[in-house]
């Protein structure tokens, strides 16, 4: 291209956010503006020359805006390569000039129908066309053409543009991969809505698709030696982009994964005051009470010797009082909660300068679906939850249980819901004071639990996450002092475990649901 011939750009966006500076420091660089609708009356507004698409191209603008780029002199414009005979001898056949750089961002896909620019009486008008096709077309041809897609690149590209007349093989290279991602995120996001909006649609769809940006860059992995990192959905945000991080060192992997878990087992307790003590993401304490200093202050005392350097997560704003106890024990890793009454982030400081003061919102609910990564795969299942309530467990055995060892039952398994498999959980009074997890027998889970409780959940509950396949495990619960075992049921021995339970006067009853967690 000569150099006296003027570079030209097309100005299609939907969020124009920073657009008229863009032009104008286009226009500022002798660059001739392509545009139309909106984006083109925002330009000639601010006084810029801009010359309208239907011009450009001569044809107008139809099918109520769903046809308005899609154009040869457009899409030639931008997929032409300046460097091929063939290519400059149909271009000047078809009187298309080349377009260097395309700035594009596209219609709101999932956003209010009723507040869409252009007017829209059903979701599909938000599905855009022209704008991923000329953006596609851009990215491409991203050897000779420039895409802008992020608004946030609009300051770096004019000075770019300003420094060196024009943009480097690696800006136009970086900008090409986040247009690429930029469409196939929206893709995404469209299939699936309707998968989501489909009422026969499966449960597990044949396909799956996943758009993620990375939000934070932890300390390291799950090992320093490891690389880290948060990702989040493109376009979405949860609580932990609102986190407040008020001391402490930066966040590393097992910080975000155990401080999550902490998290929603402390959200997942109920509405009374809750605390929960996590530690290599698996409860160590947790107990729901009246008040948060006796509550937090139970849950240390489940197993104090784990609790150092653990998570700790609450319901509750950590007061004066709490903080008073929080000081006396072990130090923790993370602490995580709604809020900090006055002055008790500069006391924990004070006392323990490298603990992560962390303040976040409560968790959102799950649903869905949940991925994790095997050897060259994926496995994918709907979201952990509780299917059935405590009103549609069956007792088992002779003996009824009593309201408050119901309670206790109820508090018991929400807590073993939450554990690594094989989990047994001792409770009793709202605490849970033995917690077995991870072994690869339920016995031996058992007798870890029974020691960390050491006598103090007697008389209350026992929760084992999957069915007992003998009785031995029924008898490990009894000696323990559990007045009420809670279950799934389903072993071909349950006849003998239910026999074991009435022979030693306890309780029990089935959930009819099982609940491992690896």
């Amino acid at each position: 291209m000569s150099s006296d011939t003027p570079r030209r750009a097309l100005l299609s966006v939907y969020d124009k956010t920073g657009i008229v500076d863009l032009a104008r420091g286009l226009v500022g660089l002798g660059w001739e503006l392509i545009s139309s609708g909106g984006t083109a009356r925002a330009i000639a507004d601010a006084g810029l020359a801009v010359t309208d698409v239907a011009d450009h191209t001569g044809s107008p603008i139809m099918l109520g805006h769903r046809v308005v780029t899609l154009h040869p002199k457009i899409h030639g414009g931008i997929l032409a390569d300046r460097n091929d005979p063939e290519h400059q001898a149909d271009m000047a056949e078809h009187d298309i000039i080349p377009i260097d750089l395309v700035v594009g961002n596209l219609y709101p896909f999932g956003s209010s129908v009723a507040e869409f620019q252009h007017g829209a009486g059903r979701p599909e008008e938000l599905i855009d066309i022209g704008g991923p096709a000329m953006t596609r077309a851009a990215a491409k041809n991203h050897a000779q053409v420039g895409v802008i897609v992020d608004p946030a690149d609009y300051a770096p590209v004019l000075d770019e543009l300003q420094g060196d007349g024009w943009l480097s093989d690696a800006t136009r290279r970086r900008l090409a991969r986040s247009a690429f991602a930029h469409t196939a995120a929206y893709d995404a996001a469209i299939v699936t809505w309707l998968d989501e909006t489909d009422e026969e649609a499966e449960t597990l769809p044949p396909t799956i698709h996943l758009a993620l940006e990375r939000r934070d860059v932890l300390r390291y992995g799950e090992n320093p030696h490891q690389s880290g990192a948060r990702y989040r959905h493109v376009g979405e945000t949860s609580m932990w982009d609102d986190l407040e991080q008020h001391s402490g060192v930066a966040l590393s992997y097992l910080n975000l994964f155990d401080a999550d878990a902490a998290w929603r087992l402390a959200h997942d307790l109920g509405d009374r005051p809750a605390v929960a003590i996590l530690k290599h993401a698996n409860p160590c304490g947790a107990a729901v009470g009246d008040d948060l200093t006796s509550v937090y202050q139970r849950a240390f005392e489940c197993d104090p010797r784990s609790a150092f350097g653990g998570i700790v997560a609450t319901n509750r704003i950590i007061d004066l009082d709490t903080v008073e106890a929080m000081e006396a024990a072990a130090q923790a890793d993370v602490v995580i909660a709604p809020g900090y009454a006055d002055g008790v982030i500069d006391r924990l400081v004070a006392k323990r300068k490298n603990t992560r003061l962390l303040t976040a919102s409560a968790p959102e609910a799950t649903s869905g679906l949940e991925i994790r990564q095997i050897g060259g795969g994926f496995l994918v299942q709907d979201a952990h939850h509780f299917a059935a309530p405590p009103a549609e467990w069956q007792v088992v055995t002779q003996r009824q249980p009593t309201d408050q060892e119901l309670a206790d039952a109820a508090f018991a398994w929400r807590v073993c819901g939450h554990v690594t498999s094989n989990a047994i959980v001792l409770a009793k009074d709202g605490v849970a004071w033995g917690i077995g997890a991870g072994q690869q027998n339920r016995v031996e889970s058992g007798e870890i639990a029974a020691s960390k409780a050491d006598g103090r959940a007697k008389g209350g509950a026992c929760a084992s996450d999957a069915f007992y396949p003998f009785p031995d495990g029924v008898e490990a619960a009894a000696d323990a002092g559990a007045a009420i075992i809670v279950q799934p049921g389903g072993s071909m021995n349950d006849d003998k475990t239910i026999a074991a339970a009435d022979a030693r006067g306890i309780a029990m009853v089935f959930t009819g649901e099982r609940h491992f967690l690896h």
